[in-house]
């Protein structure tokens, strides 16, 4: 347990370290966040503020859990398997936000190149798991498990891009991202610990320290944005972890706020589609909250402690079932 001290420690200080110079990069450099018409008015102050944190969060992380890694002696293939996964997520995240600052607007990739990316890589660390472990089809639900099969590289890969999506979908205020992020990493770090999962447990624990430094700048009034570099490669991060560790079903609960943001989407869409008519002011959910007069800080509040409740009620599910290792 020490280990994740140190892993949290080390990925905040180098976050907070790092963010620094960066920003100061950004700035000069004018990379700036370019705000959508359609959303709320509020927004149009966070035109040019600087975007693609991502950098800095993901540099954090994987400096950080290199080095507890080693020091804990857990460091292996799979911690290189989930960094690499990590790493390629955040270069399409990257590409995408580079995409949007060349052309001066909010298009970055289309989304169906986005999700052919998202999907590609998660077959990464999805293949390397079923080459590596004879139970890797299997889920796990108390003493019930259930063989999957051939199914269950389809369900996996959706997991881990999904997981992406909806942590993307919900980095639209000052600090969300960020916040609910905190709760849901370290979540899944404990649940990774009790597993004997140690590697996943401190990978987890890294990204907690860094998002807790990262809030140092992207809280409201953000000084920095983590762009889609950062949104896309922590949740596509979220869903190899709950894959690798074998808590698949619950990063539902784990991730419960990311769930609620990409279902007031689809809902959304679905609804104007069939009938012309909207079910929120505005999706993803939390803009619905913004035009129904809550202010930021209130948001980011609310969805942040609900995230924790849904993080520790995951914990405890889990321990009722399976117990600690």
């Amino acid at each position: 347990m020490t280990m994740l001290f140190v892993g949290f420690l080390l990925s905040m200080i180098l976050c907070i370290l790092f963010g620094v110079p960066f920003i100061d990069f950004l700035k000069k450099k004018m990379i700036g966040q370019y705000i959508k018409e359609l959303a709320p008015e509020a927004h149009a102050k966070k035109q040019g503020t600087p975007t693609m944190g991502g950098v800095f969060i993901v540099a954090a992380i994987i400096f950080s859990s290199i080095v507890t890694l080693f020091l804990a002696e857990k460091f292996s293939t799979t911690s290189i398997i989930i960094l690499m996964t990590l790493l390629f997520y955040f270069f399409a995240g990257f590409q995408d936000d580079y995409i949007k600052i060349k052309g001066h607007g909010n298009d970055g990739l289309s989304a169906r190149g986005k999700l052919l990316r998202q999907t590609a890589i998660g077959v990464l660390p999805v293949a390397y798991m079923m080459m590596m472990n004879p139970h890797a089809t299997e889920l796990q639900v108390g003493h019930l498990t259930l063989e999957l099969g051939w199914f269950y590289p389809i369900f996996a890969v959706f997991v881990i891009t999904g997981a992406s999506n909806a942590y993307n979908l919900t980095d639209g205020l000052d600090g969300l991202a960020s916040f609910t992020g905190v709760f849901a990493f370290a979540a899944c770090s404990i649940i990774c610990w009790v597993k004997g999962a140690y590697q996943e447990a401190i990978i987890s624990a890294t990204v907690v320290g860094a998002l807790a430094g990262f809030l140092k700048y992207n809280k409201p009034k953000a000084q920095v944005f983590m762009g889609d570099t950062g949104s896309l490669a922590l949740g596509g991060l979220l869903g190899v972890i709950a894959v690798m560790g074998k808590f698949e079903l619950l990063l539902v609960i784990i991730g419960g706020v990311f769930v609620v943001e990409t279902l007031s989407v689809m809902i959304q869409v679905a609804s104007f589609k069939l009938t012309g008519k909207r079910v929120f002011k505005m999706a993803p959910i939390h803009h619905h909250f913004e035009l129904c007069g809550w202010s930021e800080k209130k948001i980011v509040l609310v969805f942040g402690l609900t995230s924790a409740v849904l993080s520790v009620i995951a914990f405890l599910i889990h321990w009722s079932l399976y117990g600690i290792k």
